[in-house]
């Protein structure tokens, strides 16, 4: 999937045609990032980015205890994607990738949604039961260890090779 942010001057190619799953958060930590009444997440397989001298990252701890790094343009501003060091997959911004399919998206935190959820969605009102993101409003922000071929037929399973150049602004910039 194609994936860029406001002005165009990062872009990049996902690495599956479709996420491994899609949220839209309601809980206020998303709705801060994002300015907004939700937050989007398209959960991928770690990979390597383009473009590392016009990105920035905000680094911040988390209420677990873990660390989350933010990658945003440094044009724009447009928040990208969010991983956890030691982790194998990332969540890009679903807002910035052309051609999602929202109808499969699952909505969480509803019971503090701002707007109505569409009828006929998927909803929980924190987490999803069967995600592995943890216990705290930040789950989207600590994605966990996912195994599996992304729902496509006959591939292999990629969490063992995808490199995990994400976890760590600094290993990042030097891997690309």
């Amino acid at each position: 999937m194609d994936v860029s942010c406001q002005c165009g001057a990062v872009a990049f190619k996902t690495p599956l045609p479709k996420p491994l799953a899609l949220y839209i958060c309601h809980c206020s930590e998303c709705r801060r990032q994002t300015s907004s009444a939700f937050g989007t997440s398209a959960i991928f397989p770690r990979f390597n980015l383009p473009n590392s001298d016009l990105l920035s990252c905000y680094t911040r701890p988390t209420s677990t205890g873990q660390i989350l790094n933010c990658y945003f343009c440094k044009i724009c501003g447009t928040r990208l994607i969010h991983s956890t060091p030691g982790k194998n997959v990332v969540s890009v911004k679903g807002g910035c990738i052309n051609g999602l399919d929202w109808k499969a998206a699952i909505h969480i935190w509803t019971k503090s949604a701002m707007v109505p959820i569409p009828e006929g969605s998927e909803t929980h009102s924190e987490e999803s039961d069967f995600t592995d993101y943890g216990s705290s409003q930040e789950m989207l922000d600590q994605p966990t260890d996912l195994r599996g071929n992304g729902g496509l037929p006959g591939s292999e399973d990629l969490s063992s090779s995808i490199g995990s150049s994400l976890g760590n602004p600094q290993t990042w910039q030097r891997d690309l």
